[in-house]
């Protein structure tokens, strides 16, 4: 497929389409990115969208348009059809990292949860919720060997978790929740991937900006921590 062209349809902060851009990136494919607003969606996105959500990715190959929707999917469909494979070979452990992808997906929604809490009182729930979370993590972690999930070879499960650590980085400058306090092996982890050049290319230098505008205008109990906090310089 190396001669199709791919265009993944984007949102800046978008966290499901830094899976594909993190994927593409370290199977060494080029494609177009395609940056929209999701609160004013353009009439070409909204006629081929049937979700109305980021990520797409148009492949266009022999005369042909294709529109695959679905950040799980479109992983899927970017091993099948490219070089560099992720996924382990074997069938057992490929299963086991798929459902750590879903994993990776409950923990997205916890972290909504958690910045999105408009009391003291949930505010505090959903961090203990999100710790446990990582402390599942932890334990899994405890059987590899290796700075990535799967051992010495970076893979799906990375491109899932790259993005996940990129909001406890903002979270970080408000305050320390203790979410992966008792958690090395999630925090050396989380290091690996911050230096990973894929996972740092996957947004854009003003990505910090852009999410700390974002989570403030959540007008949540995080918000007002978030108003206080010391100004933000461009990601390199």
């Amino acid at each position: 497929m190396r001669d199709d062209k791919l265009i993944l349809v984007s949102h800046h902060l978008c966290p499901y389409v830094q899976r594909a851009a993190i994927s593409l990136a370290e199977k060494h494919v080029p494609f177009e990115r395609v940056d929209i607003d999701l609160a004013n969606k353009p009439d070409w996105f909204k006629a081929i969208s049937p979700l109305g959500k980021v990520p797409l990715l148009i492949v266009r190959a022999n005369g042909a348009e294709t529109v695959i929707f679905e950040s799980a999917v479109i992983l899927e469909f970017l091993e099948e059809t490219q070089s560099n494979p992720l996924h382990p070979t074997d069938a057992y452990a490929r299963a086991r990292h798929r459902a750590w992808i879903e994993f990776g997906s409950a923990t997205l929604n916890a972290i909504g949860r958690f910045y999105s809490a408009s009391s003291k009182a949930a505010f505090l729930a959903e961090s203990t919720a999100l710790s446990v979370m990582f402390d599942r993590l932890e334990d899994e972690l405890a059987d590899q060997a290796g700075q990535w999930f799967g051992g010495e070879h970076f893979c799906l499960v990375d491109t899932v978790y790259g993005p996940v650590f990129r909001y406890l980085d903002a979270f970080d400058r408000i305050g320390n929740f203790g979410i992966l306090d008792g958690k090395p092996l999630v925090r050396a982890w989380r290091k690996a991937l911050s230096e990973r050049a894929s996972v740092r290319g996957a947004v854009a230098p003003d990505y910090p900006q852009r999410l700390h505008q974002f989570l403030l205008a959540k007008g949540s109990f995080l918000s007002d921590d978030l108003a206080s906090a010391p100004p933000l310089a461009r990601s390199a």
